[in-house]
């Protein structure tokens, strides 16, 4: 019979136990990624993340291993249920804590319950179905209100075989590779409108005199990430609060995780070729690019598209990545080749009482979102869009 603990730090999982389990080079469920979360400290329970991540064993070896955490607050999520949150204290009932399996500070979809490659579909299902029963006996014992589990992919996706989940679509806006040889072929693809309209916004950025250099992590200097890290905050203090990444996470990424992180600097060439005044950080696995978080010093007319978007795509088409994910939410993508693409999560809550506002809210919000999504596709910048 399969053996279910749960811990409250990854290490005590282990490196070699975690990344066992993995299929692919998708970097936020490597252990790197979340240990660096970990040992910075924004994740941990003064931050109102306190892990309890679940292995699973059978006959002594790990055969299931997913993140999870009990979370006291709903920031740093990208699935908001704050107005759940409000409905449960209008009603006298406490919210939080509540469990959450989700990369935190991360709205990338992807895997969230990793499997043993000796499991078959029907071994993975079954193991599912006890994965969440075991979910449900932690959230009694910490009183939690309910799980959630955010930008899901694989079985804890497959809506048929969990009634007792609610399923909640979002929307985002990746670009996809279809063998652009340049940039160029790629804007081929616009209207003559929009490509005028974008190849004028990418001008700015020559008038200003600013150019972009890739750094990889395996280049990335101590005074580069604290560089970095300047622009990273400035973008969180234009909102009023301070970035929920420490510096030392930065670090740890470069030290753990060279071969997937990059970030792309830019420079203004009228005052200096060496001191940055702007960088956003990628990182990238075999297939995919994935943009994080950016920040600048000065504002710059068309900076922020071409250095989080437009050096993006560049580097898809230059190393023949599939697909690009910027990052969540902004319908001003959409005129830049950017699609809106379906994201899911899923929610279990353990209160009967909010099953069914829960299951009304949810499909008049899928609902809705299809149409907008529709209305977006009608706006692709793309000729047969037209």
């Amino acid at each position: 019979m399969p053996q279910f603990n749960f811990y409250s730090a990854i290490e005590q999982i282990g490196a070699e136990r975690w990344n066992s389990l993995r299929s692919d080079d998708y970097p936020f469920l490597s252990y790197a990624f979340l240990s660096a979360l970990e040992h910075s400290g924004s994740v941990a329970p003064e931050t109102g993340w306190q892990p309890c991540h679940l292995a699973v064993t059978e006959e002594e070896q790990t055969i299931a291993v997913m993140p999870l955490y009990l979370k006291s607050h709903s920031y740093g999520e990208y699935v908001f249920d704050w107005s759940w949150a409000d409905a449960y204290q209008r009603n006298g009932i406490e919210y939080y804590p509540k469990l959450l399996t989700a990369i935190p500070f991360t709205p990338c979809y992807g895997p969230r319950l990793m499997f043993h490659s000796s499991l078959s579909n029907d071994q993975q299902e079954l193991l599912t179905r006890q994965v969440l029963a075991a979910i449900q006996q932690l959230a009694s014992q910490y009183n939690a209100s309910g799980w959630h589990g955010l930008f899901l992919e694989g079985t804890l996706l497959d809506k048929n075989k969990h009634p007792e989940l609610h399923y909640r679509l979002g929307t985002q806006y990746h670009w996809f590779n279809r063998d652009y040889q340049s940039f160029e072929t790629f804007i081929e693809t616009f209207s003559s409108r929009k490509r005028k309209n974008l190849r004028k916004e990418r001008s700015k950025i020559t008038e200003h005199n600013i150019q972009h250099r890739f750094i990889r992590g395996t280049q990335l200097t101590d005074e580069m990430l604290r560089q970095f890290y300047q622009f990273y905050q400035i973008t969180y203090l234009k909102r009023g609060r301070s970035g929920y990444l420490k510096e030392t996470f930065f670090q740890l990424l470069r030290n753990t995780l060279a071969e997937q992180i990059i970030i792309c600097f830019a420079y203004d060439m009228n005052h200096s070729e060496t001191e940055a005044v702007a960088g956003a950080l990628f990182l990238r696995d075999s297939k995919n690019l994935y943009g994080r978080y950016w920040g600048a010093l000065a504002e710059y007319d068309s900076l922020h598209f071409e250095t989080c978007y437009y050096q993006g795509i560049e580097y898809c088409i230059r190393h023949q990545l599939q697909r690009f994910d910027p990052g969540a939410q902004g319908e001003h993508k959409i005129q830049r080749g950017f699609e809106p693409i379906e994201t899911w999560s899923a929610h279990w809550l353990a209160h009967p009482g909010f099953h069914q506002a829960i299951e009304r809210f949810t499909g008049e919000e899928e609902q809705m979102l299809r149409q907008e999504m529709e209305y977006l596709r009608q706006r692709l910048p793309f000729k047969h869009a037209e």
